[in-house]
């Protein structure tokens, strides 16, 4: 009776797929792996679906697994690492964090170094290497740059002033064309992200690097050149520009006809209708062109409870033709990949890329110092605020506002 009763517990344990192979207990073993990409990157809704749609489905089916990908800002991926670091109890297979934050990541040891040298088919840009390396050890593989672009609507070139080359533009030629645009269409057609804590303060700090200045000070030489000039446009920009907390929409639809902007907004806008756009470098100033540059990377955390799945897919990932495609399909961000530009051709979102690797390559750039203030929002609040007061509001320069500013910068320091 008791074999018998055996034999049915063991027949209906197989039937139900409760009883595996080697004696195991939960998923089959045959089963996908769900590897957990933890990322601060592509975290609007039409990059996050192409990924799914178009990239992660190849790199599921040769490796048998599901990718998990989900959004944190920089600052809550630190926090939730340190976490884990303290507890034991890892979650996390792939973190793709900003250059502002990587060398916290590294030098609390959160990441292990990448096999790098035996990807021998890619080689990651320079521009980087500071952030993404340390001790001749690289912790993460750049993904996603990130330069700021000029972007025009062709209705704006008969304003445009003698003699200009829009390739070529001048920050003090760029906002006389402003200026001039304002004057003929009876208000103004130029376009910020004037909602606060967004990228403005990327916007004119590129700008006053062109100038001599350093990023973030807001009351250097070359800044206050940077904002001396730019009192001349306190009607040049759009009446609504205080609500636009992404320039993609108004330069679509036609409410404004000009900005500087995040090369991946303005690509957005630009491969929507190529022949009613001109892009081209961001204006330059005496030092040359200037840009806050940016990049992610992905990096290996230690204790992945995958290690090995993790390492196949930040290979996938920064693949060259990998690369393009993401680059592609993301809206313009630059492949910070030698062996991925080489391959760009003259699609629109290919000369998008372009544009960003001539001012990658040639421009007076800096990166986002996040990590050294108690808030980067609060850091964006105060160029936000002199904005409003000294553009907008008097469209008077004031040494002194830009000093008062400066003096809320360094109380922010770490």
């Amino acid at each position: 009776m008791r074999k018998a009763i055996v034999s049915l517990l063991l027949i209906s344990l197989m039937s139900t797929g409760l009883l595996l192979a080697g004696g195991q207990s939960g998923e089959d073993s045959n089963s996908p792996t769900s590897l957990v990409v933890s990322s601060r990157l592509y975290s609007r809704a039409t990059e996050t679906k192409f990924l799914y749609d178009e990239i992660f489905p190849e790199f599921e089916a040769e490796n048998n697994a599901i990718i998990k990908f989900e959004i944190l800002d920089d600052e809550p991926l630190l926090k939730r690492a340190r976490l884990q670091s303290e507890t034991g109890r890892y979650t996390t297979d792939v973190v793709i964090a900003g250059t502002g934050w990587m060398p916290q990541w590294i030098e609390n040891g959160y990441v292990e170094a990448l096999p790098v040298n035996e990807w021998n088919d890619r080689t990651f840009s320079e521009a980087f290497m500071s952030t993404t390396s340390s001790g001749g050890k690289t912790y993460f593989a750049p993904v996603g740059a990130d330069v700021y672009l000029m972007l025009a609507n062709k209705d704006a070139m008969k304003y445009l002033p003698a003699g200009t080359d829009v390739q070529n533009i001048t920050w003090e030629q760029y906002i006389n064309w402003a200026v001039a645009i304002a004057k003929g269409e009876g208000e103004g057609k130029t376009a910020v992200t004037g909602v606060p804590m967004k990228s403005l303060i990327y916007m004119y700090g590129g700008m006053f690097l062109s100038f001599g200045g350093e990023f973030p000070v807001i009351n250097s030489e070359g800044a206050a050149k940077g904002w001396k000039l730019l009192t001349k446009m306190k009607d040049s920009y759009s009446p609504t520009v205080m609500t636009y907390d992404n320039v993609t929409i108004p330069m679509k639809s036609g409410e404004t006809w000009l900005t500087v902007a995040h090369m991946a907004r303005m690509g957005e806008a630009y491969r929507s209708n190529p022949t009613n756009y001109i892009i081209a470098p961001a204006p330059k100033g005496p030092a040359g062109i200037g840009s806050i540059a940016g990049a992610s990377g992905f990096s290996l955390p230690v204790g992945a409870p995958n290690r090995d799945l993790a390492l196949k897919f930040i290979e996938f990932m920064t693949r060259p033709d990998i690369a393009v495609r993401i680059a592609r399909g993301t809206g313009g961000f630059l492949p910070p990949i030698d062996e991925a530009i080489e391959v760009l051709g003259d699609s629109p979102i290919d000369e998008v890329i372009k544009k960003g690797v001539m001012v990658l390559q040639n421009g007076v750039l800096s990166g986002v110092p996040a990590s050294e203030y108690t808030s980067w929002g609060a850091v964006k609040q105060v160029y936000d605020d002199v904005f409003s007061e000294m553009i907008l509001g008097t469209g008077e320069f004031d040494m002194a506002v830009l000093d008062a500013a400066q003096n809320r910068l360094d109380a922010l320091k770490k």
